[in-house]
């Protein structure tokens, strides 16, 4: 089948691309612009056009080769070319839902899909690499890079599938898994649900589909008590060494997990995959953006909601103090003005209580409303007390105050979805 991908670019359309291809299909695709997922699929030869996307590449492709499915990211308004061109020509059109369940369906396989508003990806990077650590054959689609596999990848031996089911856009509606692992919920993407009752309703949904759920009592116990097949978690393995109590709680989910998964095949697997499991989880090396190290003593986080980052503060803390550190330093970008209208009274002390300075830079702006007035720095961290903030700009006098921290002992970490991260790269990243 010949398949062509509309927004190349994007993490999810990215790695469905992938799998795709692994799965023996032939992909094209297009993005406006490039980025480290178009340069990674360059890099495995993949047919794809940069720049404007005015259905030119598409009609050649499809004079050519001849498409079977034209796939395109949310992001495409409904007037974009190349959809109207797709539509012209008559090709079958889906959002790359649609296509992931027909791979999966075609590919005969149980799917375990990873949700919730925060820990997602990285809960879904610790299942593959678990699986691959344990040597059980495994598809995945993943919204990001790995350093130890492809974002999306199909291994012909597999059973299961492993997916990063996400809220938005109501996407993680459109599976009926295995086993779904619900991480946390907190109410978000307020374009698409209207009300904290609707986003908590798509999640009982969700859970609904799944022919079992794993979630955290204490946070979702209320939340799907009527809902059966489930187990509720209390507490963490003592035994997982990972740093961060977040990330404790998402690996006791990934145990619980092959846990249920190996009750399944009695006599299957080995007898202390228990074990096993959890020795694969402590040596888990984390995935791209989330607390990755990118130079001594500085990490990049994606990491954006105050939820996040309080939770990435703890992790952080807990590093600096094993490796003998002076304390935490915190660089952040806010992202999206329209989020910070929404989370604006949430920066508060107890959000950054594992800090010792924090430098605020501008809000990285992105599909605005422009009705909307830009909320100011200051504003933002205006119920931060304790005078360790201190207000910066992507410049010179920036990259020299990290590399001062750095120097003076602290662990610097940068959050941010927008700008921070390339930046850090090109001015700390030894090439």
């Amino acid at each position: 089948m010949n398949i062509y991908f509309s927004g190349i670019g994007g993490v999810g359309i990215g790695a469905l691309a992938e799998l795709a291809a692994s799965a023996g299909h032939k992909v094209f695709g297009s993005d406006s612009s490039k980025s480290l997922t178009t340069n990674r699929l360059e890099k495995q030869n993949f047919d794809i056009k940069i720049g404007e996307q005015n259905g030119d590449f598409l009609r050649e492709i499809q004079e050519t080769q001849t498409i079977d499915w034209f796939v395109y990211t949310a992001a495409l308004p409904a007037g974009h070319p190349e959809l109207v061109l797709a539509r012209e020509l008559g090709l079958k059109i889906s959002k790359r839902d649609e296509l992931l369940n027909h791979l999966i369906e075609e590919k005969n396989l149980k799917l375990i899909a990873v949700s919730g508003t925060h820990g997602k990806t990285t809960t879904t990077g610790m299942l593959i690499w678990v699986f691959k650590q344990l040597g059980i054959p495994a598809s995945w689609s993943i919204g990001t890079t790995l350093n130890f596999g492809e974002a999306g990848f199909f291994d012909p031996k597999s059973e299961y599938f492993i997916y990063e089911a996400d809220e938005f856009d109501r996407n993680f509606l459109h599976f009926s898994p295995f086993v779904s692992l619900i991480t946390s919920i907190d109410y978000d993407h307020t374009d698409i649900y209207k009300t904290p009752e609707e986003y908590l309703e798509a999640f009982i949904e969700f859970s609904g589909q799944s022919e079992f759920t794993m979630s955290w009592k204490d946070q979702h116990g209320e939340i799907f008590k009527d809902i059966h097949n489930k187990v509720l978690l209390s507490e963490a393995d003592p035994e997982i060494t990972l740093p961060g109590e977040h990330n404790k709680r998402n690996a006791e989910l990934v145990i619980e997990t092959l846990d249920y998964i190996d009750s399944f095949n009695p006599g299957k697997f080995d007898a202390d995959l228990h074990q096993k499991t959890i020795g694969a989880l402590n040596s888990f090396p984390g995935i791209d953006r989330r607390f990755e190290q990118i130079a001594n003593n500085i990490y990049s986080d994606y990491g954006h909601h105050p939820v996040e980052i309080k939770a990435t503060l703890q992790m952080a803390r807990e590093v600096a103090q094993n490796s003998g550190l002076n304390g935490v330093a915190l660089v952040y970008q806010p992202h999206q003005n329209v989020r910070q209208v929404e989370v604006k009274d949430d920066y508060t002390d107890d959000i950054f209580e594992n800090t010792d300075k924090i430098i605020w830079l501008p809000t990285y702006l992105s599909r605005e409303n422009p009705d909307l007035e830009i909320l100011s720095p200051d504003f933002l961290a205006r119920k931060i007390s304790g005078g360790k903030i201190k207000f910066a700009d992507l410049n010179e006098d920036l990259a020299a105050k990290i590399t001062s921290l750095k120097n003076e002992g602290y662990l610097v970490l940068a959050m941010s979805a927008g700008t921070l991260d390339g930046w850090l790269r090109d001015n700390f990243v030894q090439n």
